[in-house]
């Protein structure tokens, strides 16, 4: 299946996700939209590519240098010493935005309270949210919000959450945002196998390293 890239239209120019959709934006049903428009199990199809290509992409942002290589150790440096796989998955996620050369605060919204997210995720074209719940347990509210509307909440982890992203983005036709362009080429054409054959200029030479 072939994604067109453009840019998001300004929210007032049409109806919201939520009301164009409002029986579409529930986990299940979005990965059944999914798998019915691809032929592709959402889910399990994108971990586990994940998961196969982290030992070559961990050491591939373990052996970059120069400013690349501190921005990445920045990331690396934050994994604790036994991380599930849950951790590593986001990890990995928040490094191959950075070795894309992307900003991971253009796709991951990070907030203390939900006061202080409400303002600024109602401006969000296309984010996913982690809000604190419980400081003390280190709990958060993970989500995801198009068209500044929180569209999916409790997702628990980052991983799921850019998963679903990309199932809500062909379920109901949306573009990618053009300032992350890499990062959801990764997530659709080497973690999800869509449309691989064509790939950028950056994205195949990352391939043809995880495949040396």
């Amino acid at each position: 299946m072939v994604m067109f890239i453009v840019r998001l239209p300004h929210f007032t120019s049409r109806l919201p996700v939520y009301q164009r959709w409002p029986a579409l934006l529930e986990t299940s049903r979005i990965q059944d939209e999914f798998h019915r428009i691809t032929m592709v199990h959402l889910e399990s199809k994108f971990m586990s590519k994940l998961d196969e290509y982290t030992p070559g992409l961990l050491k591939l942002f373990h052996s970059k240098g120069g400013t690349m290589g501190l921005k990445l150790k920045a990331v690396l440096i934050q994994t604790p010493s036994n991380p599930n796989i849950n951790i590593t998955r986001e990890v990995v996620i928040r490094c191959l935005m950075v070795y894309l050369g992307e900003r991971t605060d253009q796709l991951l919204k990070e907030y203390d309270d939900a006061d202080s997210a409400s303002q600024d995720l109602a401006v969000q074209g296309m984010a996913i949210y982690s809000i604190k719940t419980n400081a003390s347990e280190g709990s958060h509210d993970i989500g995801i919000v198009v068209e500044g509307i929180r569209v999916l909440t409790s997702q628990g982890t980052i991983p799921r959450a850019c998963c679903m992203l990309i199932g809500i983005a062909y379920a109901v036709n949306l573009a990618y945002p053009k300032q992350l362009n890499y990062t959801f080429e990764a997530f659709q054409k080497l973690f999800l196998e869509l449309d691989c054959s064509k790939l950028s200029p950056k994205l195949n030479s990352l391939k043809n390293k995880l495949l040396a």
